[in-house]
C-alpha cells in the first residue's frame, strides 16, 4: 500500500477542503430555500423540479465529500481542485435553467476563484479562472430565459437580487480570507518557534560536544593532581591543619573524577531509556547530598510540601544536570542556606529553588522564555540556557521569578510518571 508523506501542504489541503464542504452545505441550503419560496412570493416561474434535482446530486456529492474528510488524515492538490471546478460546475448549472448570466446568482461563481487563489498553485488558480471566465461567458449565450412581461418590474428585481448576492458574495469571500489568513498566521508562529528551538538544540548539541572533550581532557590533570596530592599526605612533615586541606583536595578531586566519568559515560554508552524510576523525595535528598559533597560550602533544606507518599520520579540525568544547576547558581548568589521544595498535584510535580539573594536581574525575567538567557554580573546564562532546554525535553517547564519577600525562586514544572 502506498504510504502518502504527512506534510504540511497535505494536512493544509484537508482543513481548507473541510471548510469548503461546510460552506458548500450553506450554499444549497440557501439555493434549496431560493427555488421553493422566490418563485412563488414573487410571481416567478423558474423549472423548480431540474434546480431542486441539481441541488440534490450537489447535496449527494457533499454528503460523500464529507464522509471522505471526516476519517482523512490529508487531501492532494487535485481533490481540492476538483471541488472547486464541482461548485463551477453546479453553480453554472443552476443560473442556465434560471436566466443565465442576468440572474444575480451568477455572483456566485466568484467565491470559489477566491478560495482557488488563497489555497492552490497559480497554475490551478489560473485554470479555475479560465473556467469560471468562460461560464459566464457561455451563459451570456446560452440558458433558459424567464418569461417576466413587465420589464421594470424585472429590472428591479434584479437589481435587488444583485444587491443580495454582492452582499452574499462579500462576505463569503471575507470569511473566507479571514479564516485562511489567520491560520497562515498560526502557523508562521509554529514555524518560528520551531526554528527558535531548533536553534537552541543546535547549541545546546554544540556545548555538550564540547564538554565531552572538556571531560576527556581533564582527565589527565585531575590524575596528576590526584598523584601529588596522595604524596603530600603521606608526608610525615605535614601538620595537621594542612593534613586536613589536603585531604579535602583529595575528596574534590575524587568528586570531579566522578564528575566527569559520569559526563562521558552518558556521551557515550548509557542510554537515556535506562533510568529507573525512584520516589521523588528519596531522588532529591540523595542528589542535594551528591551537590554537598562537591560545594561543602553550600548549606540547603529540603522541605515536602505535600501530604501523602511522593510519587515517584525518572531518575534522567538530564533532570539532575538542571537541578544542579539551579543549586549552583542559587549558591553563587546568596551564602544564605536554600530552600529546596518539593510539591506535587494530581498531574504535575514541582520543584522549587529558592535562595535569599538579589533575585534575578530584570533581563533575565524579560527573556527568561527566549532561544538563551542574557549574561550577568553573576554569570553567562549558559546554566539556564541547558537547564530549560533539558526540562523541556522532559516534558516540563522552567518558571524564574523574584517573590516579594526578596531573593530568587527557579520553580521546575513536570508531568508526574504514570505507574
Amino acid at each position: 500500500m502506498a504510504i502518502i508523506p504527512c506534510t504540511t501542504a497535505n494536512t493544509d489541503h484537508l482543513a481548507n477542503l473541510r471548510r469548503l464542504v461546510l460552506g458548500r452545505w450553506m450554499v444549497l441550503a440557501v439555493l434549496a430555500q431560493v427555488i421553493l419560496i422566490v418563485p412563488g412570493l414573487l410571481d416567478i416561474p423558474v423549472p423548480q423540479l431540474p434546480l431542486l434535482g441539481i441541488v440534490a446530486i450537489a447535496g449527494l456529492f457533499n454528503g460523500f465529500a464529507q464522509w471522505r474528510t471526516a476519517g482523512a488524515r490529508t487531501a492532494t492538490t487535485g481533490e481540492l481542485f476538483s471541488h472547486l471546478l464541482f461548485d463551477i460546475g453546479m453553480l453554472s448549472a443552476v443560473v442556465f435553467l434560471s436566466g443565465g448570466a442576468a440572474n444575480p446568482l451568477v455572483s456566485l461563481l466568484l467565491p470559489p476563484v477566491a478560495v482557488a487563489a488563497l489555497t492552490l498553485p497559480a497554475r490551478s488558480v489560473a485554470v479555475v479562472s479560465a473556467v469560471t471566465i468562460a461560464a459566464y461567458s457561455l451563459l451570456m449565450v446560452y440558458y433558459v430565459p424567464l418569461p417576466m412581461p413587465d420589464a421594470t418590474r424585472a429590472t428591479r428585481l434584479h437589481l435587488g437580487g444583485m444587491w443580495l448576492i454582492f452582499v452574499v458574495s462579500a462576505l463569503m469571500i471575507a470569511w473566507i480570507i479571514v479564516r485562511t489568513t489567520r491560520i497562515i498566521r498560526q502557523r508562521d508562529a509554529e514555524l518560528a518557534t520551531a526554528r527558535e528551538q531548533g536553534l537552541r538544540d543546535e547549541r545546546v548539541v554544540a556545548m555538550g560536544t564540547l564538554a565531552a572533550g572538556a571531560a576527556h581532557e581533564l582527565g589527565t590533570p585531575l590524575g596528576t593532581m590526584a598523584l601529588l596530592a596522595g604524596e603530600l599526605a603521606n608526608d610525615p612533615g605535614l601538620g595537621k591543619a594542612a593534613r586536613e586541606d589536603v585531604q579535602l583536595l583529595l575528596q574534590q578531586i575524587g568528586v570531579c573524577k566522578k564528575i566527569i566519568t559520569g559526563l562521558s559515560r552518558r556521551a557515550g554508552a548509557e542510554r537515556l531509556e535506562n533510568t529507573t524510576l525512584q520516589a521523588a523525595n528519596h531522588w532529591l535528598d540523595d542528589l542535594r547530598q551528591r551537590w554537598h559533597a562537591a560545594r561543602p560550602q553550600g548549606s540547603s533544606r529540603l522541605v515536602v510540601a505535600s501530604d501523602g507518599a511522593a510519587p515517584d520520579i525518572i531518575a534522567d540525568p538530564r533532570l539532575e544536570q538542571a537541578v544542579l544547576n539551579l543549586l549552583n547558581n542559587a549558591a553563587n548568589a546568596t551564602t544564605s542556606p536554600l530552600e529546596i521544595r518539593l510539591g506535587w498535584s494530581t498531574d504535575t510535580l514541582c520543584i522549587d529553588i529558592r535562595d535569599h539573594g538579589p533575585g534575578f536581574p530584570p533581563q533575565v525575567l524579560e527573556l527568561g522564555g527566549q532561544a538563551s538567557f542574557p549574561p550577568h554580573e553573576r554569570g553567562s546564562g549558559v546554566g539556564l540556557m541547558l537547564t530549560r532546554s533539558a526540562v523541556e525535553q522532559l516534558g516540563g517547564s522552567l518558571t524564574l521569578a523574584n517573590p516579594e519577600e526578596g531573593g530568587a525562586l527557579a520553580r521546575i514544572e513536570l508531568p508526574r510518571t504514570r505507574p
